[in-house]
């Protein structure tokens, strides 16, 4: 878990996911209630750059950003799920964003995934 203080007025927010994700509804409703600003940006509908796969993928590693478990994860093909390295997998999520791990805050280049309440709130207080 990534321990950084919000300094208020002085940061940039952006919180990336898929709109429809039950986990992005609990992270942006947080957000919220907790009158944080942030940019949404949907994966699937607004895209996303290699390189930006490739600086979170460098700060937090390949498996932290890869999600296994969703359904996208499961119906790839065997090869591609265990011909994964670190070489071929940014191509991959641009391919299949779905399985980027959700949701990604990045808060001024710090990366932070995932979404559990207790850590929003060590982030922002």
């Amino acid at each position: 878990m990534l321990s950084l203080k919000f300094k208020e007025g002085k940061n940039v927010i952006t919180l990336y996911g898929i709109k429809n994700c039950d986990t992005i509804k609990k992270a942006r409703k947080w957000l919220t209630d907790n009158s944080v600003e942030y940019n949404f940006h949907d994966v699937r509908t607004d895209g996303i750059d290699a390189a930006t796969l490739d600086g979170w993928i460098d700060q937090v590693g390949l498996e932290t950003i890869l999600n296994r478990r969703g359904t996208t994860w499961r119906k790839l093909d065997s090869d591609d799920q265990n011909g994964v390295n670190r070489s071929n997998v940014t191509a991959l999520l641009l391919k299949y964003p779905a399985i980027i791990k959700r949701p990604v805050l990045d808060l001024d280049g710090t990366i932070t995934v995932g979404f559990k309440a207790e850590q929003y709130q060590t982030i922002f207080n």
